[in-house]
């Protein structure tokens, strides 16, 4: 058998080495050493640490205020499979203190909780003062998934649309910030990422059943998401759409829209926390933008 050649062998090796996020602007400045090693990194990916550390920096900021004031910021994060949510949840969370900041992801109603009032078990998540909870994914299933995978009725799904407004109404008038983002990604790049899940041994635990079924059922989708913005887009509780093709600008954005909302001590420039208006869209432009396009379905983004 040919032996590899050393520049093979290195590459090789090379494939399964992933720098953890920060290392390339931590060690920008560092010198040549017998322990170090060369490694190139892309301009952008440099851009990129840096204005994520200094979003985190925000958000810790933001924590810190809420500690003193007793305020409370309730995240939806809605959207269809593999548009980035869990990755912008994670960065977000990445160095916030675990005790004021709760990331809930419910696995499906059991047999008790499927004779509950819907919202029941949402409720007991709820932020108490001085608390971030992040919904990865929430009560909207009733309003996309579930019904395009057939988990609950169409009566149930209409009671719900009828519901949720007054539902949310009652959250925010009791003082708790509500953000609800939608993360849109297009139907190409969801193949790809779906496709990436299956050889990469990082991902592997995303993957899911429900996968290939959101290809199959893109049009259901985007018809359940048209009915979902139309019924549920309220002024006390709006949607912010955000881009999500390219994950890493949709994670700086969507961060950027958070701390521009609220107010806390030291808070950087309005400018610095401006998001970029091709990333985040309202809910209003992209009703706009649907109903423009319900008869050229290509043209709907996702």
């Amino acid at each position: 058998m040919a032996k590899k050649s050393k520049k093979h062998d290195e590459k090789e090796h090379s494939d399964d080495i992933r720098l953890a996020e920060g290392t390339a602007s931590d060690n920008i400045d560092n010198k040549k050493g017998d322990d170090r090693v060369a490694v190139w990194v892309s301009k952008s990916q440099l851009k990129y640490e840096k204005e994520l550390k200094k979003l985190q920096i925000e958000l810790m900021k933001l924590q810190l205020s809420m500690k003193e004031s007793g305020e409370r910021i309730l995240v939806i994060f809605e959207g269809r499979d593999a548009a980035g949510k869990g990755g912008t949840i994670k960065r977000i969370t990445e160095h916030l203190n675990p005790r004021n900041t709760r990331v809930v992801a419910l696995a499906k109603p059991n047999e008790t909780e499927m004779t509950q009032w819907y919202f029941q078990r949402y409720i007991a998540h709820l932020p108490s003062a001085g608390e971030i909870v992040l919904f990865d994914r929430s009560w909207y299933n009733r309003a996309m998934v579930e019904p395009v995978m057939g988990f609950c009725t169409d009566e149930q799904n209409k009671r719900f649309l009828k519901d949720v407004p007054m539902f949310e109404e009652m959250l925010a008038k009791n003082g708790i910030k509500l953000f609800k983002f939608y993360f849109s990604v297009s139907k190409q790049v969801q193949k790809e990422r779906f496709e990436s899940r299956k050889t990469d041994l990082l991902k592997q635990f995303k993957l899911s059943p429900i996968d290939n079924l959101a290809q199959k059922y893109w049009d259901q989708y985007s018809i359940r998401k048209f009915q979902t913005l139309s019924e549920t887009n309220r002024t006390i509780a709006p949607w912010t759409i955000v881009r999500s093709d390219n994950k890493k600008h949709a994670r700086l954005n969507c961060m950027k829209f958070l701390l521009s909302n609220m107010t806390y001590a030291n808070k950087l420039p309005d400018d610095e926390l401006q998001p970029d208006p091709e990333v985040i869209i309202s809910g209003i432009d992209e009703l706009r933008h649907m109903e423009l396009n319900l008869m050229q379905p290509k043209e709907l983004r996702g």
